[in-house]
């Protein structure tokens, strides 16, 4: 593992806003010019794809981790400078831990989701082994909150200890829904 090696959690679905792909894009060249190592999923698809491709044109190491059950339906980014095959996603969540040292969540659908939520849970709860290492979320869930008709109140706000917004615009309000503006809003941006 390089100095810094960052695991981004994003979507690989065809749908996406071309608008999340550049930011993907620049997400990816963002940690090239940094000098550090990118973590994902291993798709070459959608924001995956866009991520990765734009990490390695610009010099960065990329670590690709991917379950065997989607190597076909996202098709696998043979061209990583390390592409891990595993049998379950909880092995990819498991490795994608491993080898990183920060985590950023771009927007996804619930896969994204549910691996923001598990890495911030084991923060929050403490559980990571090794020094606290970086949480960021960039308007996760603003991108899927208003689909999935998703309420937030006391538990995010108790909860954002552990996370720093990538944006600091929209709300959080206990009992009103989030817009797509902001992560969990002005509440977690310290």
């Amino acid at each position: 593992m390089t100095r810094h090696a960052v695991c981004v959690y994003c979507g690989s679905f065809a749908t996406v806003p071309p608008r999340f792909l550049d930011v993907a894009h620049a997400v990816g060249k963002g940690i090239a010019d940094r000098g550090w190592s990118l973590v994902w999923g291993g798709g070459r698809t959608s924001m995956m794809g866009a991520l990765a491709r734009a990490a390695r044109e610009n010099g960065a190491r990329t670590v690709g981790v991917i379950p065997r059950a989607l190597v076909a339906p996202e098709i696998a980014d043979h061209d990583a400078d390390e592409l891990l095959v595993v049998d379950t996603m909880r092995e990819r969540k498991e490795l994608m831990d491993a080898h990183a040292n920060a985590f950023l969540a771009l927007p996804g659908g619930l896969g994204t989701c549910e691996e923001l939520f598990e890495v911030w849970t084991s923060r929050y709860l403490a559980m990571h082994e090794r020094r606290r290492r970086p949480l960021v979320g960039a308007a996760v869930l603003g991108a899927w909150a208003a689909r999935a008709g998703l309420r937030l109140g006391g538990l995010a706000r108790r909860a954002h200890r552990g996370i720093r917004c990538g944006q600091r615009a929209g709300r959080l309000r206990t009992g009103r829904r989030m817009t797509p503006r902001g992560l969990v809003g002005r509440a977690c941006c310290a």
